[in-house]
């Protein structure tokens, strides 16, 4: 199959633009397959030593898990419990973490919308979980509902972010304990693609595998053999499993959906100052989730998540977009594929602006991710201030990076059409190719069209007022919230989640667990 098939297999082999509202043009839904060789940055043994270590890791010193069932589940399968802390051995570990599946169907609410996860397939999904937002018009604010739900739209509209990642900004004007309810009400009804459930606590994850199932119009039984919910459990490194996202393990694996097992080791911070020690507690951090999502049901859908960085050693922020990140971005994907499974990566920067820090270290990460073979890309579009703010400009302009990366990794066409000998011939020593017949039937679809990229010249780009990429952008996102009509959706399926939100709300949610 090529990389522009979908995951359904119906293929889209034109690379003409979807043309929609105004003057604005897209590249059609389809799922990009990564068919680069990966980049292995670190030898065989060098491998060898990383893995050896994250399990001397597991069993000598190993890692707290709060949560008492967690524990209960590690001490049946005979790991060694000593309070908070278990100990498990290196065979108990692989043993479990071989019941994975290397490669599983995500499924959406529009089927046409559903997800291959893990081998070569990439899919995106927009920043999640800033608390505050911005744009050129209204500057910096905190989460709200209504950005929240413009967000939302542009995810969406944009075909090249696949799955709602999570909130896009938090939502803080919705109390927190009906903010799931409410937030995934808005998900459901004003997008049709896959989507994220928060672990933060049994409550609100049961919540969200309900409104899942709703959502899609299926039974139980159904839900449990066709994942259709992800979501994301980070560790609190060091070496410390919280009761909430060990909850979130056991409640999302019983019931058959997909575990993003992400640690947050930033070295020098919560990790060791070197990348191979980081990267190493990153792996037996993940190892020990991952297995405990085998303990509980053996074949569930898991993704190894890296999130391994580096901190700025004068101030101890977190730094994104750096030659570090690259880098354990790229041992993580050895590591990924050593042991058979997808793996998440994530599109980072530590800029405070949409300027050009921010899109060289997103470059920069977008670099790592596709030559690790990431396969899930959280944080794709609109991440900016360390994931403290998302901005609507930078998506826009994030979503024509990840563009000419989809556009990138289409195989590159060498036969006798394309070699053009017969145009060569036409024109001849001399002369030029825009009027030949070979030119003439290939010119609209021959190279990528941008979103936001300005060719013009230096003198139209002045006349036309000499704007930036941000404002470019900021043009095209009011345009698209502006025209934006929602997906259908089938009105019985709409009464049921109504019904489920209003009641829940009603019993008052889901109080916090932690």
């Amino acid at each position: 199959m090529s990389s522009v098939e979908t995951a359904g297999g119906r293929e889209r082999r034109g690379r003409r633009p979807a043309r929609v509202a105004g003057d604005i043009t897209q590249l059609p839904w389809r799922q990009p397959r990564n068919l680069l060789q990966p980049v292995e940055l670190v030898s065989a043994d060098q491998l060898e030593s990383i893995h050896e270590a994250a399990l001397t890791i597991l069993e000598e010193i190993g890692m707290d898990v709060l949560l008492p069932e967690a524990r209960d589940i590690f001490k049946a399968a005979g790991a060694r419990i000593d309070g908070l802390r278990v100990r498990a051995d290196r065979g108990l570990v692989l043993d479990a973490v071989a019941k994975a599946p290397a490669r599983f169907t995500m499924y959406a609410r529009n089927p046409a919308h559903n997800l291959e996860v893990g081998g070569e397939w990439m899919m995106f999904s927009p920043v999640a979980s800033p608390p505050n937002c911005s744009d050129l018009e209204r500057g910096r604010r905190p989460g709200n509902r209504a950005d929240f739900r413009d967000f939302l739209k542009l995810g969406q509209f944009f075909n090249i972010l696949h799955l709602t990642g999570g909130y896009t900004v938090e939502p803080i004007d919705i109390p927190p304990d009906i903010r799931h309810l409410e937030a995934l009400r808005d998900i459901y009804t004003l997008t049709d693609k896959a989507t994220h459930s928060y672990s933060l606590g049994w409550g609100r994850i049961r919540d969200g595998i309900e409104m899942c199932r709703i959502a899609r119009g299926i039974d139980r039984a159904q839900l449990e053999r066709e994942p259709s919910l992800m979501t994301i459990i980070n560790t609190s490194s060091p070496l410390r499993l919280d009761s909430p996202m060990a909850a979130g393990i056991i409640e999302m694996s019983r019931a058959g959906q997909i575990v993003v097992l992400t640690p947050f080791t930033l070295a020098g911070a919560m990790a060791p100052v070197t990348v191979a020690g980081a990267v190493a507690q990153q792996n037996a951090e993940a190892l020990l989730g991952i297995a405990l999502t085998q303990l509980v049901r053996p074949g569930a859908p898991v993704i190894y998540g890296g999130f391994t960085s580096n901190v700025d050693m004068k101030s101890g922020a977190p730094a994104f977009g750096t030659p570090e990140y690259m880098k354990a971005v790229l041992v993580g994907g050895q590591l990924a594929r050593r042991y058979k499974l997808p793996y998440r990566t994530s599109n980072t920067c530590a800029a405070n602006s949409v300027d050009g820090q921010a899109m060289y270290e997103s470059v920069f990460s977008l670099w790592a991710v596709v030559m690790g073979r990431g396969n899930l890309v959280k944080h794709s579009a609109g991440w900016l201030e360390g994931g403290l703010c998302s901005s609507f400009e930078k998506l826009v302009i994030d979503v024509d990076t990840l563009q000419m990366v989809a556009s990138f990794l289409e195989p590159l066409q060498v036969d006798d059409s394309t070699l053009a000998l017969d145009a060569v011939r036409e024109v001849g020593p001399g002369g030029h190719f825009f009027g030949c017949e070979h030119t003439q039937a290939r010119y609209r679809t021959a190279f990528y069209a941008p979103l936001v990229s300005d060719w013009r010249n230096y003198e139209s780009w002045r006349e036309a007022g000499a704007p930036n990429a941000a404002r470019h952008a900021h043009r095209i996102y009011k345009e698209i919230v502006g025209a934006y009509e929602a997906p259908p959706i089938d009105p019985g399926v709409k009464e049921e989640l109504d019904a489920f939100v209003d009641r829940r709300v009603r019993e008052g949610g889901a109080p916090s667990e932690f």
